[in-house]
C-alpha cells in the first residue's frame, strides 16, 4: 500500500500516514516493556484504476517489545488493527482479529466506481480522519466561522443565506440543527472561512457579509466563530427529509456506544445534519448527521 515495492508501486500512490498517538513503552519492575501502541489514520489512491478512487483506514497497530538491540528496544511482533473491520461490537474499544478476506472486502468496497454525484455546493470544509468504522466515521474540524440564521422553511432559508453571502463563496456543507421540541427555533448555517494549517484563528469574513448583516433587514442572521472540534459523522444518500435523518442520527448513536465512543447528553435534544450538494442538483446525493464529542469521550 505505501508503493515501496514493485507491485505497489504498480498498484498505489498517494500514499500518506498520520499518526494520532503513541502510548505504552512503560518499563516493568522486572526490566519488560509493556506493549506500544500507535493509533493512526492512512490513505492511499488506486492508480491502476482509470476513477483512481482514494482509500481510507484508520486503526491501531499494537507492537510487542522486550530490551535489546543498538536502541535499546526490539520489535518482536506488530498487529495491526482496522477501526472498520477489528473493532469487537459491544467491547467498548477493544480489537479482535478477523479473516482477511473481510479486509479484502472492506478495501474493494471502497475503490468501486460510484454512480454519478450530485454538483457539490462550493468547497468543502476540510476535516482530518482520525476513524472510519464500521457505519461511520469522526473527524476532527478546524475552527471554523459561519453565517447561521433560523428557518421554518429549508428553502426559504437558502434564499436568505444566498442573499446574505453573495460573492462571499460560502463553503460545504449547510448546517441544520432541528430541535426534537417542535416549539424550539431551527437553524441552518453556511460556513464561510476557516482556520488553516499553521494559523491561529480562521480567515477574516469578506466585508460584503458584515456589512450585509448591518442591515435591519438581515438581522436575524449571525456570525459565529466555531471551535475545533471531534464529531462523530453518519451518512446517507436519500433526500434529507425526517425519517431518513433522524435513522441515520440513531444508527449513528447506536454505533459510537457500540464501539466505545461516549455521545454527549445534551445532544439528545436535537438533530444536526450537513448536505454538501447544490440546491436542485440532480445524482447521487450527499448527506451527513454529525454529533459533537466532548473531551474524554473518545480516544483522541
Amino acid at each position: 500500500l505505501a508503493s515501496r515495492t514493485l507491485m505497489g508501486k504498480f498498484l498505489f500512490e498517494d500514499a500518506g500516514i498520520v499518526l494520532h498517538s503513541v502510548t505504552g513503552g512503560e518499563v516493568r519492575d522486572d526490566g519488560s516493556i509493556s506493549n506500544i501502541i500507535t493509533r493512526w489514520t492512512l490513505r492511499v489512491t488506486a492508480k491502476v484504476l482509470p476513477w483512481k478512487p482514494t482509500a481510507r483506514f484508520s486503526g491501531i497497530s499494537v507492537y510487542e517489545v522486550s530490551p535489546g538491540g543498538s536502541e535499546g528496544v526490539l520489535v518482536d511482533h506488530q498487529t495491526d488493527y482496522w477501526d472498520s473491520i477489528n473493532l469487537r461490537p459491544g467491547s467498548g474499544g477493544e480489537y479482535q482479529k478477523v479473516d482477511k478476506s473481510i479486509a479484502v472486502k472492506d478495501f474493494l468496497g471502497q475503490v468501486k466506481p460510484e454512480n454519478a454525484n450530485a454538483v457539490a455546493a462550493g468547497p468543502e470544509v476540510p476535516y482530518q480522519l482520525l476513524r472510519r468504522g464500521d457505519g461511520y466515521e469522526v473527524r476532527r474540524y478546524p475552527s471554523y466561522t459561519l453565517a447561521k440564521i433560523p428557518y421554518d422553511r429549508r428553502d426559504e432559508g437558502y434564499d436568505i443565506l444566498a442573499t446574505i453571502t453573495q460573492g462571499a463563496n460560502p463553503l460545504a456543507p449547510s448546517l441544520q440543527v432541528v430541535p426534537n421540541n417542535d416549539k424550539e427555533q431551527k437553524m441552518m448555517a453556511w460556513p464561510l472561512t476557516f482556520t488553516a494549517p499553521g494559523e491561529a484563528n480562521p480567515a477574516p469574513v469578506p466585508k460584503s457579509v458584515l456589512d450585509k448583516v448591518k442591515e435591519s433587514i438581515w438581522s436575524v442572521c449571525e456570525i459565529e466563530t466555531i471551535p475545533s472540534k471531534v464529531v462523530a459523522v453518519g451518512t446517507y444518500s436519500d433526500a434529507s427529509v425526517a425519517p431518513i435523518v433522524r435513522r441515520t442520527d440513531k444508527e449513528l448513536r447506536e454505533a459510537c456506544t457500540r464501539d466505545g465512543i461516549k455521545i454527549p447528553a445534551q445532544s439528545e435534544g436535537f438533530v444536526k445534519f450537513a448536505q454538501y450538494d447544490a440546491i436542485y442538483s440532480m445524482g447521487k446525493r450527499r448527506g451527513e448527521v454529525w454529533i459533537e464529542l466532548e473531551d474524554g469521550g473518545h480516544p483522541w
